[in-house]
């Protein structure tokens, strides 16, 4: 089998909040980018290049207004660390995308790939008008701490009321302890699903995507996905 001629660009992904969120990204990347070969596609020879950072410190987002200082300290060496390595790179936890305009302003040598670029482009592209925001508590209050403050720029926008955000902050916390599959994980995302009016939802927190449970009526959109698609473009050499 002869190597492909082909110059793909390499990609990265920083992880740790949680590791898993990573691992679900890399699959989905993985995917992604089978499809695009589609029966073109040779195994080994034409998966992605990628490079993965996991910091466990990172995890400290969950309560990202308290811990700052430390998450960014850590984010920032992860991504100095990795655009060295990659072309492109993501951040697997919509929370820590939080930081992209200051990794951006850091002009590292990789192009930063952000999860509220990719929802802003499926929006657009499918002419949604309504969403339902799902996702932890720094993300779903679209405070200065939320990555999707800009958002509503683009769409109607759906948060969960204050007493099922709160569940939904501690059901994300307790998917990164006890992992989706778990009765009582899906009993309880069913019961916040059924709590939205909106038909489409956005799961903007990479533990979510991680329950396995039919949405029913609803579109669940996997926030994880739409970047995993994005960074599979690109990695051949496409327009995302």
């Amino acid at each position: 089998m002869q190597a492909n001629p082909v110059s793909r660009k390499k990609i990265g992904i920083i992880t740790g909040s949680g590791p898993e969120a990573g691992i679900d990204l890399w699959s989905k990347l993985l995917a992604a980018n089978r499809t695009i070969h589609g029966d073109r596609f040779r195994g080994d020879l034409d998966a992605p290049d990628v490079t993965i950072v996991s910091e466990s410190t990172l995890g400290l987002s969950m309560e990202l207004a308290e811990n700052d200082r430390a998450v960014w300290q850590c984010l920032r060496q992860a991504a100095e660390a990795i655009a060295h390595r990659v072309d492109y790179y993501a951040i697997a936890c919509n929370t820590l995308n939080y930081y992209q305009p200051q990794l951006e302003a850091l002009q590292l040598p990789a192009t930063f790939v952000s999860f509220a670029d990719a929802v802003s482009g499926f929006v657009k592209e499918n002419r949604i008008e309504r969403v339902a925001l799902l996702g932890a508590r720094p993300v779903t209050d679209l405070g200065p701490w939320s990555h999707y403050r800009t958002l509503a720029e683009h769409v109607t926008i759906e948060l969960p009321k204050p007493a099922l955000a709160e569940q939904l902050h501690r059901l994300i916390y307790d998917v990164k302890t006890h992992g989706g599959n778990v009765e009582d994980i899906r009993r309880r995302f069913r019961d916040i699903l059924n709590g939205l009016e909106s038909h489409t939802v956005l799961l903007a927190c990479t533990e979510l995507p991680l329950i396995p449970l039919d949405a029913g009526h609803k579109q669940a959109v996997d926030v994880t996905e739409l970047v995993a698609r994005r960074l599979a473009r690109l990695a051949n050499g496409l327009q995302p």
